[in-house]
């Protein structure tokens, strides 16, 4: 059985790992197309709501398991020295979402390294939703994302770089991480289904690598 993932710990504590790079896409109504879409007004945003899944042979009530509706609050992406940090009032989480420089160097006290890419530990996905990023402080910001199913592949894995014009809205089940500012730190409404279920791959130690993930378009 696979532990639970840990999202707050100290960089130095995860191992030196090769990187694999992901590439970088501007975000367009074509290159997010399967994994979600650009949002110019997030009151005019809909959140998908998955219905509850049946146990067994016996269907769902129509009308029944997709009533927990939508949950939101501010998603804020800040580094603290080399060491990307993400909090989400929305549900209540705290995260290392990953760090500039290998780990066993990275400081969360000073900047040690460029501030040119994030190197990724872990993604995860929703079944029970979608999720909405709508840029608070109008900034560049890039999302790594992959499609939906439960054998991930790091290789499979591109980065979406927004200007900050726009909002991102993702799919149900699409693997995801939290958002990564260009600048030093950037604030997000995050909208997305209330119940929050979340299935993680650490891909450090799934794989072997760590995903390079650029900043700079």
């Amino acid at each position: 059985m696979r532990n639970e993932p840990q999202y707050i710990f100290d960089a130095k504590e995860k191992p030196s790992l090769r990187l694999l790079q992901v590439p970088l896409v501007v975000a367009t109504p074509e290159s997010t197309r399967g994994y979600g879409s650009l949002v110019d007004d997030p009151k005019a945003c809909d959140i998908e709501v998955v219905r509850w899944p049946a146990q067994g042979w016996r269907a769902v009530d129509e009308g029944t398991g997709d009533q927990g509706g939508t949950v939101e609050g501010v998603f804020h992406a800040a580094w603290s020295g080399d060491v990307l940090m993400g909090r989400n009032e929305a549900v209540n989480g705290e995260y290392v979402l990953g760090w500039s420089c290998d780990p066993r160097q990275a400081s969360a006290q000073e900047v040690t390294a460029e501030r040119d890419r994030v190197l990724l530990w872990h993604m995860n996905y929703h079944p029970d939703g979608g999720q909405l990023f709508f840029p608070l402080d109008k900034s560049p910001f890039v999302v790594p994302v992959a499609l939906p199913g439960d054998d991930l592949k790091p290789e499979a894995v591109v980065a979406l770089w927004c200007d900050g014009s726009k909002g991102l809205y993702i799919h149900p089940n699409i693997w995801h991480e939290g958002i990564f500012p260009v600048e030093d730190k950037q604030r997000f409404l995050d909208r997305q289904g209330r119940v929050h279920a979340r299935v993680s791959c650490d891909i450090g130690d799934e794989f072997g690598v760590y995903l390079s993930v650029p900043l700079k378009c």
